[in-house]
């Protein structure tokens, strides 16, 4: 079994409040949690309102699905025309049993 991890870093330079950051990460969460079918959560900065840590989860038996997925779900992040600038992002594969 492999699980894929994926850290993705943003900021959200026209965000003035908090309400406006859950805004913009629950239409990015249920997007790419719909579409590419992984586990998505905010992992960090929650009490900054400019900047926003996502962290995705990808559990698959191939190493190469799990690496191409969250590839996928990076590549769609970044070219969508959520209000964020995508500041930098980490995957890693961890196999397990």
């Amino acid at each position: 079994m492999n699980v894929g991890v994926c850290r993705i870093r943003f900021r959200l330079a026209e965000n003035q409040s908090l309400k406006g950051k859950r805004r913009v990460l629950k239409s990015i969460t249920s997007r790419v949690a719909d579409k590419f079918n992984v586990s998505v959560a905010e992992v960090d900065d929650q009490d900054l309102w400019q900047l926003a840590t996502l962290g995705i989860c990808c559990v698959s038996n191939d190493k190469r699905q799990t690496n191409e997925v969250l590839s996928k779900v990076v590549e769609f992040v970044s070219n969508s025309r959520f209000e964020v600038e995508m500041l930098d992002y980490e995957i890693e594969i961890l196999s397990v049993f």
